[in-house]
């Protein structure tokens, strides 16, 4: 559920009144600003004029974090008004649009961020000629012009990019809603490559159909570093417009730069192109269909060359270019090894089962078996010979750590390494709510991954919280989602250490501390961890 705090102050269809602004008064939002007693502003990012909104990068003074803010400002005579000459401030049009999204806060996803709070016009500590603002989660990485200031992406990094915004626009559809995801500064890359729409309230005229023409744009945009819709927004954003032909038609992306496949060239110009056209795409369940398949295909010829796009070999790339240095084992590489250790491995067995049948008949089956250093000739020797074994029943190192938390800023992740640094004393915690989990997320949590499988007996939580509740359970990967793990067991910390059994427990590569509820009480969260000690099974 979203944490909306603030209420419409007149019911939906009446008109709320805009104090005007005296002409001598600054406007009221400036970086320093404060909203509401609440959200201080920090950094104006971007502004979408047709809808009269400003974006910001602000701080819940609150529960300490960064969020965005959207605000819809009453335009003064000389900029224009953006609800017509009926609505000269906009008052009835930032209405509409802080009623739409009052009716969203129910619906959350993964592609776009989770809306916190709205505020409505006579909000206590809401400047006169704010019109409005919903605040929702910050985004954090790189907006659109930042993440191609430095080059183009890799056709298919982009199609990644672009599906989990697509997963959120065809999710929004079907439950009656709109993203706004046409406005370039509306959407941020994450560190991880994701497109996500950060900033809420869209203008109130939109359809699906925007949506699926903005889902086009983003990927366009990333593959060609040109945003193909208004040249305007784009001049906004930082940058340069689509180039169009004498007729006015975009330029397929592949024509722009070479080695983007066909599907995507299908879905950019699919999407952008008059609705009325061969190939159009409709919706953005087609949208992201396309990019899933496209994706699915890549994978499966990850152990073909890929066709030259003239950009050098991404971290993650399978094939990479001559000459170039190999990255410290990204997941893609990994895995090829994998397959081609196994295929070794195959390999030799069947060659020795040749070579044993062969020598056999030159071997007379009465003569006495060849015995060398103690052990049987062709008999395999032990597994981890010539390798110390790690000590039954000793601890188990964790290889590395990460903050789990599928819906928000991941609590001090720059922190979580001192679960694991051997000092109780050095502490990794989450920041301090207002209500216990779940009402504002169903949890937050530590992976632990090892090298390789290990059977564990037990593990030893070392916390300063009495109270907090956790799950430990097993994961299939570092990224796996909750309902993807497997339960092993659940444990009420005591102050100090708490010892869990993992007895009966299968061997498991990665284990996620998951935790459910929060130590403290009223209006103040908050658990901590110390350290985290896995022992082997004896």
């Amino acid at each position: 559920m979203s944490e909306l705090a603030s209420r419409p102050s007149v019911p939906p269809g009446e008109l709320m009144p805009v104090p005007r602004r005296p002409e001598s008064d600054p406007p009221a939002t400036t970086a320093g600003a404060l909203l509401t007693g609440r959200y201080r502003l920090r950094t104006r990012v971007g502004s979408d004029l047709a809808a009269g909104a400003e974006f910001w990068q602000a701080e819940d003074t609150v529960l300490r974090r960064d969020v965005a803010v959207t605000i819809l400002r009453s335009l003064a005579p000389e900029h224009g008004a953006i609800g017509g000459d009926e609505d000269p401030t906009g008052s009835a049009r930032a209405e509409e649009m802080i009623v739409r999204a009052l009716r969203s806060g129910s619906f959350e996803h993964s592609g776009c961020a989770r809306l916190l709070d709205v505020l409505s016009p006579g909000a206590a500590g809401l400047p006169p000629d704010v019109l409005g603002a919903a605040v929702t989660e910050w985004v954090s990485g790189r907006s659109l012009a930042e993440a191609v200031a430095e080059g183009m992406l890799k056709p298919l990094a982009a199609a990644r990019a672009v599906a989990p915004l697509a997963a959120a626009a065809e999710a929004a559809h079907r439950h009656g809603f709109v993203l706004g995801c046409d406005h370039p500064q509306r959407v941020r890359i994450t560190p991880d490559g994701r497109a996500r729409l950060c900033f809420a309230l869209p203008r109130p005229d939109l359809t699906p159909a925007d949506d699926v023409r903005g889902l086009g744009a983003v990927l366009f945009t990333l593959l060609t570093s040109r945003w193909p819709l208004s040249g305007a927004d784009a001049a906004r954003a930082g940058l340069p417009a689509a180039d169009r032909t004498p007729g006015g038609a975009l330029e397929a992306p592949s024509a722009i730069r070479p080695g983007v496949p066909v599907e995507l060239d299908a879905v950019a110009t699919g999407t952008l192109g008059p609705q009325a056209a061969a190939g159009h795409v409709h919706t953005a369940a087609a949208v992201h269909r396309l990019l899933d398949e496209a994706v699915a295909e890549d994978d499966r010829n990850a152990l073909f060359p890929p066709a030259r796009d003239g950009l050098p070999s991404a971290p993650d790339d399978v094939w990479r270019d001559p000459g170039q240095p190999e990255p410290p084992d990204p997941v893609r590489r990994r895995r090829l090894r994998i397959a081609l250790s196994v295929l070794a491995v195959a390999v030799v067995l069947v060659l020795g089962f040749v070579g044993v049948r062969v020598g056999s008949l030159f071997v007379d089956p009465s003569s006495p078996s060849i015995v060398v250093g103690q052990q049987e000739q062709g008999v395999d020797p032990a597994p981890g010979d010539g390798e110390p074994a790690p000590p039954a029943g000793g601890p188990a190192t964790v290889a590395s750590v990460e903050v789990v938390d599928f819906v928000g800023d991941s609590d001090n992740a720059n922190r979580v390494t001192r679960v694991i640094d051997g000092d109780p004393g050095t502490e990794w915690e989450t920041v301090t709510y207002r209500q216990q989990f779940p009402a504002l997320k169903p949890g937050i949590g530590i992976m632990a991954s090892f090298a390789t499988a290990v059977q564990l007996s037990e593990l030893t939580v070392t916390s300063p919280s009495p109270g907090t509740v956790v799950e430990v359970r097993a994961a299939p990967s570092a990224d796996a989602a909750v309902d993807e793990t497997e339960l092993i067991t659940t444990a009420t910390l005591d102050a100090g250490d708490t010892t869990v059994s993992l007895d009966g427990s299968q061997p498991v590569e990665h284990v996620l501390v998951w935790i459910t509820e929060l130590s403290g009480g009223g209006s103040d969260w908050s658990s901590a961890i110390g350290e985290l000690a896995f022992r082997r099974a004896g």
